[in-house]
């Protein structure tokens, strides 16, 4: 009986059909689920958790006088922080870019031995914490690999300001890679066929139709990538140090800052960084069609 039964609810999509019940208007679909439990419980917890998360939001915004917020934004240490954050996020971004493309479109667009190794490793730094990243970017960079080839070279990375830059780079490359994927697996294979039958080859097809019709993906890729180095903080911490006005960025102002007391200098660091991160999300949102 329940063999039986199961036949007949597939057959339902077809009895509506024959019906011209699914060729309906949208409109009198969202009627006739106006007032549907269901509707109304999955709402209400949209709602209650995105106040939640508002609440606890607004605790940071509001917790302090403005005039706190902006003795904590001119200070010297402040300064210095968004300065280097600014430089070393600026440099990770462009080197994430510019590698993180060509790497997004052989895994989109090509079939070779060992893509989905690749895939499952470029996936590893968003499923573990930073600190494990941290971790194994200074045991790489430090005395036991590849540290004293770059020390030859009279490049020291652990505990510098471009240790800094390269625990930025390591920690957004991978969501760069994932968001670009998504980006040129939406872009027809079929534009690039035909460009390739006019006589273009595989480069001048890549930069002349396939870069221009990824523009929007890329930019807010872009956007993304500089919010996630911008707020690197646990590889950054390990790889690079958290020493005072020297590998001090934003996520270790407000490490240090919590450390010694300061409420007002942390507070001030963590709203520049919520700041930077809702503008990413906001950009990514709208250019990119919200798909997360």
């Amino acid at each position: 009986m329940r063999f039986l039964k199961s036949l007949e609810i597939l057959k339902i999509p077809e009895i509506l059909k024959t019906l011209n019940i699914l060729r309906a208007p949208d409109s009198l679909k969202a009627k006739g689920m106006k007032y549907s439990w269901f509707r109304n419980l999955t709402i209400g917890f949209a709602f209650f958790f995105t106040l939640l998360l508002f609440l606890s939001i607004g605790a940071l915004l509001f917790v302090l006088k403005p005039s706190e917020i902006l003795s904590a934004l001119l200070s010297e240490e402040m300064f210095y922080s968004m300065k280097l954050s600014m430089l070393t996020s600026s440099a990770s971004t462009l080197s994430v870019m510019c590698c993180s493309i060509p790497t997004a479109y052989a895994l989109s667009r090509y079939s070779f031995p060992g893509k989905g190794l690749i895939k499952t490793v470029l996936g590893l730094p968003m499923a573990f914490p930073e600190l494990v990243m941290g971790l194994a970017l200074l045991l790489l960079f430090g005395h036991g690999f590849l540290g004293p080839y770059f020390e030859a070279l009279g490049i020291k990375i652990t505990f510098t300001r471009l240790g800094i830059a390269v625990a930025q780079f390591f920690v957004a490359f991978p969501f760069a890679v994932r968001v670009i994927y998504s980006t040129f697996e939406d872009i027809n294979p079929r534009y690039e066929q035909v460009s390739r039958s006019f006589g273009y080859g595989e480069f001048e097809t890549f930069r002349y139709v396939t870069l221009p019709m990824a523009r929007s993906g890329l930019f807010a890729s872009g956007v993304i990538t500089f919010a996630r180095c911008i707020g690197a903080f646990g590889a950054v911490l390990i790889l690079a140090g958290g020493s005072y006005m020297h590998t001090e960025v934003l996520p270790v102002t407000l490490y240090l800052n919590i450390s010694y007391g300061n409420l007002e200098m942390a507070i001030t660091s963590g709203i520049l960084l919520m700041g930077i991160a809702f503008l990413a999300i906001f950009s990514f949102e709208r250019f990119e069609g919200g798909r997360l």
